[in-house]
């Protein structure tokens, strides 16, 4: 071949991998490095291959920072935190090493990860992108960091996709980015077009507040950047979830399971998840008590019991499954369901008003746009807790689930409608169908009656009282039958017009 001809291909080559790699959402992760800030790490390591980590940064928050090694004396901003703890010089850091530790970790599994699937990140790859942040105390931002500038030299890239900011402690060392690309831009001819720029690229995906930095300074000085807050739904992924996941979905969250399908047998990095009575200890926070097994008997807990991956949702929320909720998060999806804001057009929220129906308390529940995927998610990790050791046909992979027929259809009142959709198996596994309508989602307030809901092919007709701009979700579940069996989706938006 013509060298001319060969830097052609090359050049398309490189340009068609660049567009994929694009498709993929870019994110980075904050981080304060609880134990479940640990799990929840852990568990992204194994769908790493969903999407593009652009940075990894070891953050603070008011329940962890290092203190300035100086003796200096800290009092939280936040009140409970303050009256719990006082005057502090640190509070339980778990130090700056643990995320490489995982990724070593990661390193040993990963040539068995690649066996099956596509685009998981190279060990080497992933430690490129490790960053120490703002971490002397909770909400410092008064300097630049390491973190804080890696940071904003991707917000400040000419990639304009989005880059969604997981915040697993506290938006200090996010907001000292932005606080930096302020200062460096504020008073030039420039300023106008970067806060536009980084209004529409930066995606906050934050659980809770832990620190002050969101409400003092990026929502005053960056009103237009979005964000998806969530300060309820994470709970029957975090600590408090067995007072929030009904019996019925407990068992998923049980040490049995833990133990069967993820701790014991699936290599070192799983072998390093913790647990309730696991023995283990989280270094740097004498807070970690979780693995003596007497202390977990206090709190009606067994041996093994899931403790906490409260962080999980943020990342949950980039997995495409075929829900659709990264074109709205009030479609809802693996990483719950939000609204947006009754007076912030760029902040979406859950709370107490944003409710799925429980079908085992029969009551509206906060939670249960999140609780509602456990069994699912639960089988998802488990399927790719195998692929750390199994052989690829020993193993389990999620059916590939189309729609025979556009996502948005418009439909009439009296309108008989026809839905089709299509899947197949990577491992020749039988399927199972399922069409039902996501009630909560649609602004039609009734219910539609869905025939041969458990076929590929299903129709329903359109309520005569549905108004025109009503909308119907109806979401297509597509089940393997191999154990632990897998489920992916496609969602259906009906639109009435007159």
């Amino acid at each position: 071949m013509r060298k001319s001809g060969f830097l052609l291909l090359l050049l398309v080559g490189m340009a068609a991998s660049a567009i994929a790699q694009s498709a993929k959402p870019r994110t980075i992760v904050t981080t304060d490095g609880e134990v479940d800030d640990v799990d929840t790490f852990i568990r992204m390591l194994l769908y790493s291959n969903e999407f593009d980590i652009v940075g990894l940064v070891y953050s603070s928050s008011q329940w962890h920072y290092k203190g300035d090694g100086k003796g200096t004396k800290f009092t939280s901003e936040m009140p409970n935190t303050a009256k719990r703890y006082g005057e502090r010089t640190e509070l339980r850091w778990p130090g700056t090493s643990w995320m490489e530790e995982y990724i070593d970790k990661y390193g040993k599994v990963y040539p068995n990860l690649i066996k099956h699937a596509k685009g998981y990140p190279t060990p080497e790859h992933l430690r490129s992108l490790v960053r120490v942040g703002n971490i002397d105390f909770e909400g410092e931002m008064s300097r630049d960091t390491e973190g804080s500038d890696f940071i904003k030299k991707i917000l400040l890239d000419n990639n304009a996709s989005p880059v969604y900011l997981q915040i697993w402690g506290g938006t200090n060392t996010v907001a000292r980015a932005l606080k930096s690309i302020e200062d460096q831009y504020k008073n030039t001819a420039d300023w106008a077009k970067i806060a536009k720029k980084i209004s529409e690229k930066a995606i906050i995906y934050a659980v809770l507040d832990q620190d002050a930095t969101y409400q003092k300074y990026i929502a005053p000085n960056w009103p237009q950047i979005k964000v998806l807050y969530n300060s309820d739904q994470f709970w029957s992924f975090a600590y408090l979830w067995p007072r929030v996941v009904p019996a019925e979905l407990k068992p998923y969250l049980g040490g049995k399971w833990f133990a069967e399908n993820i701790r014991f047998g699936h290599g070192p990095l799983l072998e390093a998840y913790y647990l309730w009575g696991d023995g283990r200890k989280l270094p740097g926070d004498p807070e970690h008590t979780h693995g003596d097994l007497e202390e977990a008997k206090k709190y009606g807990l067994s041996q093994y019991d899931f403790i906490s991956e409260g962080d999980s949702p943020a990342f949950f929320y980039l997995i495409d499954v075929g829900l659709r909720s990264k074109e709205d998060v009030a479609y809802g999806g693996w990483g719950g369901r939000m609204v947006k804001s009754p007076t912030n057009p760029y902040r979406w929220e859950d709370g107490k008003t944003v409710t799925d129906y429980n079908p085992y308390t029969q009551k509206a529940d906060a939670a249960y746009p999140q609780t509602r995927w456990i069994p699912v998610l639960q089988n998802d990790f488990a399927a790719r807790a195998d692929w750390c050791v199994k052989p690829y046909n020993e193993a389990n992979h999620p059916p590939v689930v189309k729609l025979n027929h556009a996502p948005n259809l418009r439909v009439k009142p009296g309108q008989n409608v026809t839905l089709s959709g299509s899947a197949t198996d990577p491992d020749g596994d039988a399927l199972s169908y399922r069409w039902w309508q996501y009630e909560e989602v649609g602004s039609y307030s009734g219910k539609v009656a869905i025939q041969n809901g458990d076929q590929a092919k299903a129709a329903f007709t359109v309520p005569k009282d549905a108004k025109s701009g009503n909308t119907i979700h109806l979401i297509l579940e597509v089940t393997d039958a191999k154990a632990p069996r897998l489920t992916r989706y496609q969602r259906v938006i009906a639109t009435v017009t007159d």
